[in-house]
């Protein structure tokens, strides 16, 4: 208990108190999250260019597919179709059949199991030591890790998708008019005044709230590791061996725990969403 307050105290120190007072060094972990334009691609008003989020964005779809290849094809069960057919099983009967109706699995089952993939891969490299900081060191490039679904614009994006096909499903299956009075809830017309508005917000916050979910729990776990490794180069001190133990513990339970909620969270809400679209509750 005493060594436990006084991991807490000094990595509390070392986190509140001024730089000037000890640092050796220079580091803000921010900077890490920085986009800057490798490639520029400027189409008028649109910017195309590639960055390093775009970057780990294609490393992430190459891996998504080569992991589909892998793990779901073969003529003989081993070990690695084993392997595919539990995340097949766990997309099937923990997402897809949970919000989706049965109607619509088969549309839309492969994209909510590619969805709970890519997004458990992109967020799986993201801690995985690469090249691809854009720094070099006596030109030799730095490593560092980056998950792209740290940056606000790819998991809007990707909430976007799914917003997309909400709606777009919900106008197919209802019809239009059906569809938008579903989001009006019986109750006195002077309520409606007050309730319309905020039904067609909430349909709005399901977007904001997916995309910001993932990329601020994202953000937050690379903020802390990056601060905790800062730490150890800025103060040069073996008092922060601790801190490095409170780092590997805080780094496993990014990769083992966080990566994989945050996938399936994403993809289990997508499927609800679409399927309540298709068939609304009123």
């Amino acid at each position: 208990m005493r060594l436990r307050r006084l991991v807490i105290a000094l990595t509390t120190f070392a986190l509140i108190a001024p730089a000037s007072a000890f640092a050796r060094g220079d580091f803000d972990p921010t900077t890490e999250f920085e986009q800057h334009e490798w490639i520029p691609i400027h189409l008028g008003p649109l910017n195309l260019s590639v960055t390093k989020a775009v970057v780990y964005l294609w490393i992430g779809a190459a891996v998504t597919m080569l992991l589909g290849l892998v793990l779901m094809r073969g003529k003989t069960l081993n070990r690695r179709q084993t392997v595919g057919e539990q995340i097949y099983e766990i997309a099937q009967t923990q997402v897809a059949e949970q919000g989706l109706p049965s109607k619509a699995i088969g549309r839309w089952f492969p994209y909510v199991a590619s969805l709970m993939l890519f997004i458990f891969t992109v967020n799986l490299i993201g801690f995985i030591p690469l090249p691809l900081t854009g720094e070099t060191y006596h030109g030799v490039p730095v490593w560092g890790i980056y998950a792209a679904t740290s940056s606000l614009s790819v998991t809007l994006a990707l909430a976007l998708l799914t917003f997309v096909f909400t709606h777009v499903e919900g106008i197919r299956w209802n019809g239009p008019t059906r569809y938008f009075k579903s989001w009006i809830p019986e109750a006195p017309k002077p309520l409606l005044l007050l309730i319309v508005p905020l039904e067609i917000l909430g349909q709005f916050m399901r977007l904001i709230s997916l995309s910001v979910r993932l990329f601020a729990n994202m953000l937050a776990g690379h903020i802390l590791i990056l601060t905790f490794i800062g730490l150890i180069f800025i103060l040069e001190s073996l008092l922060l061996i601790p801190v490095v133990a409170i780092a590997t513990i805080f780094y496993l339970f990014e990769v083992v725990i966080v990566v994989s909620i945050q996938a399936f969270i994403f993809a289990a809400l997508s499927a609800i969403y679409i399927g309540s679209a298709i068939e609304p509750e009123h």
